[in-house]
């Protein structure tokens, strides 16, 4: 290993792997598909996805096989969740770096992966433990294998289509078929725009098909052949579903994805910009108009696409970032970056600066404006007794220093000023995950999580009532004894505090435990 990947080695690993479990895990993603990987180590069945014990339809189990890797060498808690998408920043962070040195120089290839770091989204997935990293990755690292494939054939065809088959199958064990979908699609956009020319022989389709077909069989055939095709059956109705209508109310207005992409990966999107309007000459134009292609793709899918959810455009992440990097490297080889950008980073950068700044100082001021809250759920929320140092909004000022700071190096001294946004922004990205973060948890869910851990050792079924939750099932650790109302001994009910008419209504038979953060606790009598 050289120098400069050793160096990157170090950096990654000191961004993504400490504090992984200073934070309790977010409902419902994260709790959900860590529950999912503690539920295969509490039954030993690796190869049936279940929630509560009951088969989970909505994803194939390759993601929680990591999980449940993770847990089963550091136990069952936040930093193993968290840890298999730590590892893959890191491995993220050297592909780019191999993939830049490639087809660029050492300049471009620390450029790509500096903009990726340091901006917000695309550092933050890295410290969850939802799918879509390695989702990212193995797509991203098929469609590459695919453009070697078609526009580099003369560098061993079969052998980069047998890597795109085995990438695209991979993705399609992570999260389904869209997995092969986002790569079907994104060659059906460089057929037409090459006027349909012939990708490749017979023989390499071929190797890349049949590599498709077997690695995804890994657990698709073993599952069908197991236990009959209704696992497909409903996964298909599942995603037609999430197309159609918007599943668990995530019902967006059609440029959601948009914005999502251009506010969340700042910087990275505003230097982007103007890739869109010109092309590139050599290699990095046949590269340049894959990543756009890909970009577009994912892009109007998931904007078509009835149900939006935040991360299903985080696959434009790595395309972007790369287009982005082309931007750096020709303002830092003297190509000037247009001046509404750098006013665009500025506003922006300054706007992030003061919701840093404000959330704290609010939050510790809280006293002083929480009677007009009018949601009673919010004004529970708020109520929570959180600890404060005061110093916190010195993050966001240190953040707006950073950004004006690289602004005004940027004629005079601009390989320091992208230094100095890049790596600013990931260590300010870094502290708010560290310091911010876990309180603003501490208002939103701790009470309800704090609950179920208190009586996680008990033999008792927690219910939810009016709200959905996956808190209850992997902080109360309910097993196979305790999953159903009929076999645990004890009942505890939570609700938020809105809901407790509705409750009482329905249970008479209760005993109020105590009310705390937005929620109320009962215990079921017999």
């Amino acid at each position: 290993m050289n120098r400069d990947r050793l160096i990157l080695l170090l950096i990654s690993i000191l961004l993504f792997i400490p504090f992984l479990g200073s934070v309790h895990l977010f409902d419902w993603d994260e709790i959900n598909f860590a529950e999912s990987a503690r539920e295969m180590l509490q039954t030993g069945n690796w190869w049936q996805v279940t929630i509560n014990y009951e088969p989970f339809r909505e994803k194939p189990p390759l993601f929680f096989w990591m999980q449940a890797l993770s847990m089963s060498l550091f136990g069952v808690g936040e930093f193993a969740a968290r840890l298999p998408n730590a590892i893959c920043g890191i491995i993220t962070l050297q592909v780019m770096y191999s993939i830049g040195l490639k087809w660029q120089n050492k300049t471009f290839a620390w450029a790509w992966v500096l903009l990726y770091f340091g901006s917000v989204l695309p550092h933050l997935y890295f410290k969850s433990g939802i799918i879509d990293p390695w989702f990212n990755l193995f797509i991203f690292l098929s469609i590459y294998h695919l453009f070697i494939t078609i526009d580099h054939s003369e560098n061993g065809a079969r052998k980069h289509a047998f890597f795109a088959g085995l990438f695209s199958g991979l993705a399609i064990l992570t999260k389904g078929p869209v997995g092969f979908l986002l790569l079907l699609l994104t060659f059906l956009v460089w057929w037409i725009m090459n006027r349909l020319k012939k990708p490749a022989n017979i023989g390499t389709v071929a190797v890349f098909a049949l590599t498709v077909f077997f690695t995804s069989a890994i657990w698709f055939g073993y599952e069908t052949l197991q236990n009959g095709p209704w696992f497909l059956v409903e996964f298909v109705q599942y995603q037609v579903e999430l197309f159609l209508h918007p599943i668990a109310g995530h019902k967006q207005p059609f440029f959601y994805h948009c914005l999502v992409v251009l506010l969340g990966c700042f910087p990275m999107s505003i230097i982007a910009l103007s890739t869109f309007r010109k092309s590139f000459s050599g290699d990095d134009h046949y590269l340049s108009q894959w990543m756009k292609y890909l970009f577009w793709v994912v892009l109007v899918l998931f904007s078509i696409v009835t149900t939006k959810i935040v991360h299903y455009s985080s696959m434009t992440y790595l395309p972007l970032s790369y287009l982005a990097a082309l931007v750096a490297v020709r303002h830092l080889n003297g190509d000037q970056i247009k001046k509404w950008q750098f006013w665009w980073i500025g506003i922006q950068g300054t706007i992030l600066s003061i919701v840093f700044i404000a959330v704290p100082v609010l939050l510790i001021f809280k006293n002083y404006w929480i009677e007009s809250i009018t949601d009673p759920f919010a004004a529970g929320n708020l109520s929570a007794e959180v600890p404060w140092m005061g110093w916190e909004w010195m993050i966001g000022l240190v953040f707006l220093v950073l950004i004006l700071g690289a602004l005004k190096l940027r004629t005079t001294a601009p390989k320091r000023a992208f230094i100095l946004l890049t790596c600013g922004s990931a260590l300010i990205i870094s502290s708010l995950m560290v310091v911010i973060v876990p309180n603003v948890e501490g208002y939103s869910q701790r009470s309800a999580i704090k609950f179920f851990e208190e009586h996680q050792d008990e033999k008792a079924y927690f219910e939810t009532f009016k709200y959905k939750s996956y808190a209850n099932y992997f902080y109360g650790r309910v097993n196979p004894n305790t999953n159903t109302a009929q076999t645990a001994e004890v009942h505890y009910i939570v609700c938020k505090v809105q809901h407790i008419p509705n409750l009482l209504e329905k249970n008479m038979n209760l005993e109020h435990l105590y009310d705390k953060g937005g929620f109320s606790f009962y215990r079921k009598l017999n």
